[in-house]
């Protein structure tokens, strides 16, 4: 693979390498992630995926216009299937995934970020969809995650604006969990996943699985899948290790990494 890179580790990390495009996403990009997240999915060994763009300019700018340019309308049409297959590829990872995003997020790299479960971003980041200045729309997702992350009034305007936004905007807004100096991104982003994967496994991938309920979900069968994902967690290995730590007053040690 040329453009995309993977770190394997405990904390992965999975970068998108086209930094003379400003990362842009085409038809490769998008297959070279599909296949690195293929492996992710199946390792253990991985407990936090981090995602993020090469070079200081940008996460991802969006999505390759140059390569969009001479599309049919069939061609399009794939074009769109194939980005939504790898952002719910994202979304349905049983890990958490964390998008460290060190510049622009724009059109498809905001729709990327928003696949992720957490986003830290960088002071210099600037977020939007400004497909809609193309004579286009969101093609990865944008129109359904954005309103559940930032509210369907913000996210009306911003689409039918193509308007940019900052880190700050984007935390006021909960958008990203936190805003880190440039040079200090990546560590903090670091710091945050070691953090996660440092709990149970077991408990993390039902948690997981009930946010991703309750985006999906109408509220009954949420709360339904919540409570049965609770109820799987008694009598586990880890559960049991976790309140006898607590009531011990230690820290506790996982089975389920």
């Amino acid at each position: 693979m040329e453009d995309v890179l993977f770190e394997k580790a405990p904390v992965a990390t999975l970068t998108i390498n086209r930094p003379k495009s400003l990362n842009a996403l085409n038809r490769a990009v998008l297959e070279e992630i599909a296949r690195v997240l293929r492996d992710v999915r199946h390792d253990a060994a991985i407990r936090v995926l981090i995602v993020t763009g090469a070079g200081d300019r940008a996460f991802v700018a969006g999505a390759d216009i140059a390569a969009m340019s001479s599309m049919s309308t069939v061609e399009g049409l794939e074009f769109t299937r194939l980005g939504h297959r790898v952002m719910s590829t994202f979304e349905d990872l049983p890990i958490p995934v964390i998008a460290a995003v060190n510049g622009f997020a724009l059109g498809g790299g905001l729709e990327l970020a928003l696949a992720c479960d957490l986003i830290v971003a960088s002071e210099k980041a600037r977020f939007g969809q400004p497909e809609i200045n193309l004579g286009i729309i969101p093609g990865f997702g944008g129109t359904q995650r954005l309103p559940h992350r930032i509210g369907h009034a913000r996210a009306r305007e911003l689409i039918m604006t193509g308007e940019m936004f900052d880190a700050k905007t984007a935390l006021e807004w909960g958008l990203v969990s936190c805003v880190a100096a440039p040079d200090q991104l990546l560590p903090e982003t670091r710091k945050l996943a070691e953090k996660i994967a440092g709990k149970s496994g077991l408990a993390l991938r039902q948690a997981k699985a009930a946010l991703r309920a309750a985006a999906t979900m109408e509220e009954d069968a949420g709360l339904r899948f919540e409570q049965n994902a609770f109820g799987a967690l008694f009598g586990s290995e880890d559960q049991a290790e976790g309140m006898k730590a607590f009531l011990e007053k230690r820290e506790p040690q996982w089975r389920h990494r």
